[in-house]
């Protein structure tokens, strides 16, 4: 029995992979595929890739995409961290439901309804739609993300250690940048590696925030794929892809060598 439900959970988990992955790999190789022609195979060749970046409104969409996810994930993990410091920190206090459930409805709530939104205030406030009002719709969809992801480290912070800093006379707002901000490093990098992924990857809310002249990657790529998938295409989702896989690897391995710093930190504190 045991050894039945061994391979089933084998089985289920190679076949969930296989789900999640199998795409992304098929389109990864026929972005080398040397043929115009995306469903037949024409050889191996690295030319849409130089297509790509030769192709002037394809690089001002990625560049734009860029700067946009870059500014928006720094506003969000700093408006995100300050939001999970409030919940943890602060206790109960009056309307603390309230500022909760604004500041986590964007986990629920649906795209299309936050790109309406913002877009019907953006339109009654009179502000033309462009590369502002894109970050700030990407920073109300990825502040959320960033909240959690450092409210989950601030929940088990050993609060001793920032308050051993004040009693040797450190101010709280100096012990939190020298103490605290550090040690849940690796969550905050993580909170704006999160909100950038995210911001890169949107669709559904620039489209509704956009201005004339300001086309994202994504909406860059799904405009040309009504016209019919091309290879290169295929070479900017690699690159994509590419650069998210790239950006998890650097955090993963400074998230462990923080984590290894504080552990010895606190082997040698305990020795001491």
């Amino acid at each position: 029995m045991k050894k039945g439900a061994t391979w089933f959970n084998v089985t289920s988990i190679a076949l969930g992979f296989a789900f999640l992955y199998l795409p992304i790999i098929i389109l990864v190789i026929y972005s080398f595929n040397d043929s115009k022609l995306v469903t037949v195979w024409g050889g191996w060749t690295t030319k849409w890739y130089a297509a790509f970046f030769q192709d002037g409104p394809f690089m001002t969409a990625a560049w734009l995409t860029v700067r946009i996810g870059a500014v928006s994930a720094t506003i969000a993990t700093i408006l995100g961290t300050l939001a999970a410091i409030v919940l943890v920190r602060m206790g109960r206090f009056p309307g603390r439901t309230l500022f909760s459930g604004m500041a986590y409805a964007p986990l629920v709530m649906p795209e299309v309804i936050t790109g309406l939104s913002l877009l019907l205030l953006f339109v009654a406030v009179g502000v033309s739609r462009g590369f502002w009002t894109i970050t700030l719709a990407h920073v109300t969809l990825t502040m959320c993300f960033a909240a959690v992801v450092v409210q989950s480290r601030l929940i088990t912070f050993d609060t001793s250690i920032e308050e051993a800093a004040q009693d040797l006379g450190c101010r709280p707002f100096k012990a939190f940048f020298l103490i605290t901000l550090p040690i849940i490093a690796p969550a905050v990098i993580s909170a704006w590696m999160l909100a950038f992924t995210l911001s890169l990857d949107d669709l559904v809310i620039a489209s509704f925030t956009t201005g004339a002249g300001a086309n994202t990657l994504p909406m860059r790529i799904y405009s040309s794929v009504r016209l019919g998938v091309s290879p290169e295409i295929n070479a900017a989702c690699t690159l994509m892809i590419a650069v998210v896989a790239v950006g998890v690897i650097f955090v993963s391995i400074m998230t462990k060598r923080a984590e290894a710093e504080r552990l010895r930190a606190e082997r040698l504190a305990a020795q001491g």
